[in-house]
């Protein structure tokens, strides 16, 4: 690919489950997150011109967040969201500090018996991978999940995954990666 790559990530709009601090299943929208979209309007910020590839995790929050920003996204299955495993549907007071801080302070951990932080971000290095050498066009957004941004940053950032924890994706933010030659750029 010659030039640079823009890739937008978006995080979904605000769930039952995440303002109950709970592990999510595949939910959509609550209220508030349907008035975060609409207060955003992402599709013009975005600056949608020419051919912009548009990807949606596979799950409800997600298409629906990119179907609400006016979005006509393609499923991409791996921006699926951190698997918790038989976490789903808990909230982290159910779990208590005993078995949250192994996963909180190891990325190689995965007592929900679903996927680790490292196991998610070996999937995301592999789909941005793909993104870097498609014949697409130099403009992606893609609607995913807090966990996904997060690990899209570190993997940009050549940050170590114990630093999964201490970045804080909002709902319905977006997250500027460029793409040139050896490596990804944050743009703030």
């Amino acid at each position: 690919m010659t030039g640079a790559l823009r890739l937008t990530l978006v995080s979904h709009a605000m769930t039952d489950a995440m303002s109950a601090g709970r592990f999510p299943a595949d939910e959509p929208l609550n209220e508030l997150g349907r008035r975060q979209v609409e207060a955003v309007r992402l599709t013009r910020a975005l600056k949608l011109r020419g051919e912009v590839r548009q990807l949606a995790a596979p799950e409800h929050r997600a298409q629906q967040t990119a179907q609400f920003l006016g979005l006509r996204p393609a499923p991409e299955p791996r921006l699926a969201d951190l698997d918790c495993g038989s976490w789903r549907g808990q909230t982290l007071d159910d779990l208590g500090n005993e078995q949250l801080k192994p996963w909180l302070t190891n990325p190689a951990a995965a007592p929900h018996r679903g996927e680790s932080v490292l196991e998610l971000r070996t999937r995301v290095a592999g789909w941005l991978a793909a993104v870097e050498s498609a014949d697409d066009p130099t403009q992606t957004v893609a609607v995913t999940h807090p966990a996904v941004v997060r690990a899209a940053i570190l993997l940009a950032l050549d940050a170590p995954p114990e630093s999964f924890w201490r970045i804080d994706v909002a709902p319905v933010s977006r997250t500027v990666l460029h793409f040139r030659g050896p490596g990804w750029t944050l743009r703030l």
